[in-house]
């Protein structure tokens, strides 16, 4: 499989040569399973869309172009810059990237966000992107699960979002999680509207 082919569509929308770069080049360092997997194993928290073989890709992709849209509308994407806007669409498609672990674990990790901030900066020395961007792109990432800090235990284990860009990105996938909000895949999994 080549993972960069899932997400050309998606890679498109990132503007800046060196994150889009940067971008691919996490791409392929994803585990298979990324690519396979449902976004949920039980379907309680995630759209029809986002289950069965390939669930977790898919959802990937909604949230990538709900936070696409979102910035191609003046009075949202105008409190950002171009970069910035481009590290959050990155965040958004790196998000879940580890979702269950390395090696694969039967089950969610919680952690997850806290997993992929960590394998980026693991990989640091493989990006072109600054100390800075780099650091905005983890931020965003571990802070994406919002308001669900607290693991099945009841501890404390995430950061809840505090800046426009954490809001931002846990938007979009809140927004990707939702039920009612249905998104046309095709037979390729690319969005079909």
């Amino acid at each position: 499989m080549n993972k960069i082919e899932q997400f050309e569509i998606e890679l498109g929308y990132i503007k800046d040569e060196t994150i889009q770069e940067d971008c691919r080049t996490m791409i392929e360092l994803l585990p298979d399973y990324f690519f396979e997997v449902p976004a949920s194993s039980t379907g309680k928290y995630h759209p029809s869309y986002s289950l069965g073989k390939g669930g977790l890709l898919r959802h990937t992709k909604a949230a990538v172009r709900i936070g696409y849209e979102l910035l191609m509308d003046p009075s949202i994407g105008n409190k950002y810059t171009s970069i910035e806007k481009d590290i959050m669409l990155m965040g958004l498609l790196l998000h879940d990237g580890i979702k269950h672990g390395i090696p694969k674990e039967q089950y969610v990790r919680f952690d997850h966000p806290i997993l992929m901030a960590n394998y980026i900066m693991e990989h640091k020395a493989d990006l072109l992107m600054s100390d800075e961007e780099i650091e905005l792109l983890c931020s965003v990432i571990r802070t994406h699960m919002g308001p669900w800090t607290k693991d099945y235990q009841g501890e404390e284990v995430l950061e809840a979002p505090k800046s426009k860009y954490q809001n931002f990105v846990h938007m979009c996938d809140y927004l990707a999680s939702r039920k009612f909000l249905l998104v046309p895949f095709d037979e390729n999994d690319h969005i079909s509207a």
